[in-house]
């Protein structure tokens, strides 16, 4: 314990270096994810076999391991945070793309028939009427991706990206040594961190972008 301690005492400025790496890694993914998702959702949300088949797509996405994701798109794309934002990016479209799907189905159908009734066409109803009242869904599907690839961006030091997961490998690269354990223990901690920061932050975003009325 005394040797984590001091361990941080010493290295914390490049510990929140790193734990700011890894929260852009995980951020870059998600706002990817969530234009992707969102626009498939939107698609097809009003085909019931559409959606079932995008969110089968989707989901067979997480079945793939991480590091053989990961490999596939070093061979694809190179090492580095592309290939890393490439695949954390589809790990993160099923939760967005079934959330998007659900809240714009359970809106409620007599609110746009009004909104037709006013003159709205389509694709005004879609962005005045139906995308607000199913944005707190679609948040809380964004909020799960973001949580389900903050752990699985750690894996993505293994193909050259940066993060809290250098540290972690590197820590299981010198078993056996001092500064292993404190390594090891510093990331994970850092990754659990921020998870808890972004997890916050999605809860101030959820407030100040959703009307009261929503909520309520």
């Amino acid at each position: 314990m005394q040797d984590l301690i001091n361990f941080l005492e010493r290295r914390w400025p490049d510990l929140i270096e790193l734990a700011v790496e890894h929260m852009l890694l995980v951020l870059t993914a998600v706002v990817f994810a969530t234009i992707i998702g969102v626009g498939i959702g939107v698609l097809v949300y009003r085909s019931p076999p559409l959606s079932s088949l995008a969110v089968a797509l989707t989901a067979t996405i997480l079945t793939v391991p991480s590091l053989a994701l990961f490999a596939l798109m070093v061979v694809w794309v190179g090492l580095g945070d592309r290939s890393a934002i490439i695949a954390l990016t589809a790990y993160a479209l099923l939760p967005i793309v079934r959330n998007t799907i659900t809240g714009l189905q359970e809106v409620d159908p007599a609110i746009s028939e009004s909104a037709r009734g006013m003159g709205l066409g389509n694709r005004s109803r879609l962005l005045r009427i139906d995308l607000p009242l199913a944005w707190p869904v679609i948040l809380t599907g964004v909020r799960v991706a973001t949580m389900l690839i903050v752990s699985i961006a750690a894996i993505a030091a293994y193909i050259g990206a940066g993060g809290l997961g250098n540290w972690i490998f590197d820590g299981l690269a010198r078993r056996g040594s001092v500064a292993a354990m404190p390594l090891i223990i510093s990331g994970t901690l850092g990754v659990v961190a921020v998870a808890f920061i972004l997890d916050a932050f999605y809860v101030v975003v959820g407030k100040l972008t959703t009307s009261r009325g929503i909520r309520t």
